[in-house]
């Protein structure tokens, strides 16, 4: 699938402008920082994983699902199922896959110390959507191709996922203010920016709840669904304690971020069961 990188491009480019904009019409929140003062380090992480991503690993996630497919690895491929509903299949459990991944980085110490980068955050928009780190990427990644392989995922659940992936990150992070009414029943499909809002809190309980991406169902499944922040929308604190100053928020300190001592004892608690 040669068109594969543009199609992902062009989707993802169409995506940031229409939410950035709509940031700036609609903000849910005032920021602490000005977007001059985050932006650059955020978008500087976005380039350089792309560049290492294609460096360190020799395929994209669907040319590994079309080798996948030539060569008949994974469940799907080994059950008779029509096209379409092996699609949706696929694309519900590379979800999950991402849900329980996502559980796994924050509660292993380890993988936690790369994933705070994203948290260490100390607003939340379009550009925080995309902010982790290049050793959490290249981890996640071959995560990815694992379970599109023991999966058999077919190419084009592949590209649907990766690239619903890719848009609903910036819409859910975005700093956007919706209606009630419109949250409330967006919440049914889709993660909205207000209930992923509550994972970016400073609150470890409020932390450790709400790990969906793309669909909000595996939250309630699991029972790490928190509908609101204690202290509000307007009122809670975005971030952790570690790593408050503005100065945090520049692209070395960043890449450095994992392997430098917390400044603050402690790790957000492991998801309540």
């Amino acid at each position: 699938m040669s068109s594969e990188p543009v199609i992902r491009v062009a989707f993802f480019l169409a995506v940031f402008v229409v939410v950035a904009a709509w940031e700036a019409m609609a903000p849910r929140r005032t920021h602490q920082l000005p977007r001059r003062a985050r932006w650059p380090a955020n978008l500087g992480i976005v380039a350089l994983n792309t560049v290492l991503v294609r460096l360190l690993l020799p395929t994209t996630a669907v040319a590994f699902a079309l080798l996948g497919e030539q060569r008949g690895w994974g469940l799907l491929n080994a059950i008779d199922l029509p096209r379409g509903a092996a699609i949706v299949l696929a694309v519900l459990a590379l979800d999950l896959a991402i849900y329980l991944q996502h559980v796994l980085f924050h509660a292993v110490p380890l993988l936690w110390r790369l994933h705070r980068m994203h948290h260490a955050d100390l607003d939340i928009d379009v550009t925080t959507g995309a902010r982790f780190h290049p050793i959490e990427i290249v981890a996640s990644m071959v995560l990815k191709l694992a379970a599109i392989a023991a999966l058999g995922a077919p190419a084009e659940a592949v590209l649907v996922f990766e690239i619903l992936l890719n848009a609903t990150a910036m819409f859910n992070h975005a700093n956007l203010r919706l209606s009630e009414g419109l949250d409330r029943v967006l919440r049914w499909f889709v993660v909205t920016p207000d209930m992923h809002r509550v994972h970016h809190s400073i609150v470890p309980q409020e932390t450790n709840r709400n790990f969906g991406f793309n669909a909000p169902w595996w939250d309630h499944l699991f029972g790490t669904y928190r509908a609101q922040p204690a202290a509000g929308h307007e009122g809670m604190t975005i971030g952790i304690e570690q790593f408050r100053s503005p100065r945090e928020q520049r692209l070395d300190r960043l890449l450095t971020q994992p392997f430098r001592e917390d400044p603050v004892a402690g790790l957000p608690a492991a998801p309540d069961r």
